[in-house]
């Protein structure tokens, strides 16, 4: 409505003003030399209107003509720009429903309308990795990687090519770039850790482990491959205070304490250990600091007084009691374990021990193959094994390489 009005306002507004001009009369006149050009004002007035709205009219063309060419190159520009869009669709459709080969026809397609732009050279990676053209997917990261807005994408292929096949070093290199990229990307600083770990560089591995890292085997891995004696000390003693029934630290931080000329410090490691996780290495440190057997007995019975029921104190105190020559009291923790249904071939295969101690080789001959019989049905005594994949290990170590995990390696026992 508002359009109108001013319509007919302007209508108005010239119907007036061409009113005005002819009852104004009057004339001009141009004289150039022997020319003489006359004509009543009106006319004049309208003649220059005229003139003025031909200019502008043929002003307009020419510039209409002059961008001709780049509204046609706009316009074919739209138009690839729409068929490429197309093409990348049909591509990721392929490419989702399996069909590696057309999701690599359309992305070349898409390419050859709309050039080498991110989303189709990371489309055309994808495509080539899932065909398994792992070179020419590398080309298409390498070109992702060499625009900087989509530098990051391009990293981020390169990184996985390189963990795929196993290059931790370049994987090392590519991931460190990666995140000064990009900073704030938490999974790449993970990633970078399980990169250091593959690598076996405890070190780095543990500078990069977050919270929920198994950080006292990292702690340890990283001391034994430390060259300074103190700072390998200092981790060791982290790794204890991380994880106190971590045997392999227990063992580690207690030696070094022996080493260093403490004695019943080392021994308070022990102890601490035995009574966070009982393990018969911790065991055999501690009968390494006593080698009369009747005082082995009593620094059995210190160190097991707050886990007497479990299987590796009755076992440990089993133990030194038939090396001590008090048969009955081995017998009778022997008898407390097997009571519980958890003994395994240890338990049995000892209270063989036992009775040739009493009876004899001879004598004991039958109730010791009777023992051995139960031995062969009882469950494995605990091995180191990985809590990954299951392989088993003869000591604790920082990797398991079976399957490559780390910090997965756990005393554990289990059928095998």
């Amino acid at each position: 409505m508002r359009l109108v009005l001013k319509l007919l306002l302007v209508l108005l507004a010239g119907f007036a003003s061409v009113m005005w001009l002819a009852e104004l009369g009057g004339s001009v006149e141009i004289r150039l030399a022997d020319l003489w050009i006359g004509m009543p004002l009106a006319a004049a007035i309208l003649a220059l209107i005229g003139g003025f709205l031909l200019l502008h009219g043929l002003l307009r063309l020419w510039s209409w003509l002059l961008a001709w060419p780049e509204r046609r190159r706009l316009r074919l520009h739209l138009e690839h720009r729409a068929e490429a869009d197309l093409a990348l669709t049909r591509g990721l459709v392929a490419l989702a429903a399996g069909r590696p080969d057309a999701a690599r026809i359309e992305v070349a397609r898409a390419r050859r309308l709309m050039g080498d732009t991110p989303q189709l050279l990371l489309l055309a990676a994808e495509a080539a990795r899932a065909e398994g053209d792992e070179p020419a997917a590398t080309l298409a990261f390498e070109a992702l990687a060499a625009q900087p807005e989509a530098r990051f994408l391009g990293l981020r292929g390169l990184l996985r090519q390189a963990e795929a096949r196993g290059d931790w070093d370049a994987a090392r290199d590519i991931a460190a770039e990666a995140q000064a990229k990009e900073p704030e990307a938490e999974w790449l600083r993970a990633e970078r850790s399980e990169v250091a770990r593959r690598r076996e560089d405890w070190s780095e591995a543990l500078a990069l482990s977050g919270a929920d890292a198994p950080r006292a085997a990292l702690s340890l891995a990283a001391a034994r491959q430390e060259g300074d004696p103190v700072r390998a000390g200092e981790l060791e003693r982290q790794a204890f205070l991380a994880e106190p029934g971590f045997t392999p630290a227990v063992l580690a931080h207690a030696n070094r304490l022996l080493d260093a000329g403490h004695p019943r410090r080392a021994r308070g490691v022990l102890q601490q250990g035995w009574n966070a996780a009982p393990h018969p290495d911790i065991a055999e440190a501690l009968l390494a600091l006593e080698t009369d057997r009747i005082r082995r007995v009593r620094l059995v019975d210190e160190l097991t007084r707050q886990t007497m029921a479990h299987p590796e104190s009755r076992l440990l105190r089993a133990r030194v009691a038939l090396d001590a020559g008090l048969t009955g009291r081995a017998r009778h923790e022997l008898t407390l374990w097997r009571e519980t249904g958890q003994a395994d071939r240890r338990c049995y295969a000892l209270l063989g021990e036992v009775e040739r101690a009493e009876h004899g080789p001879d004598a004991a001959r039958e109730r010791e193959a009777g023992w051995l019989r139960e031995a062969a049905q009882a469950p494995l005594e605990p091995v180191w094994r990985c809590g990954h994949c299951g392989a088993e290990h003869n000591a604790w170590k920082p990797l398991c390489q079976a399957c490559g995990t780390a910090g997965a390696i756990v005393w554990s026992g289990a059928a095998r």
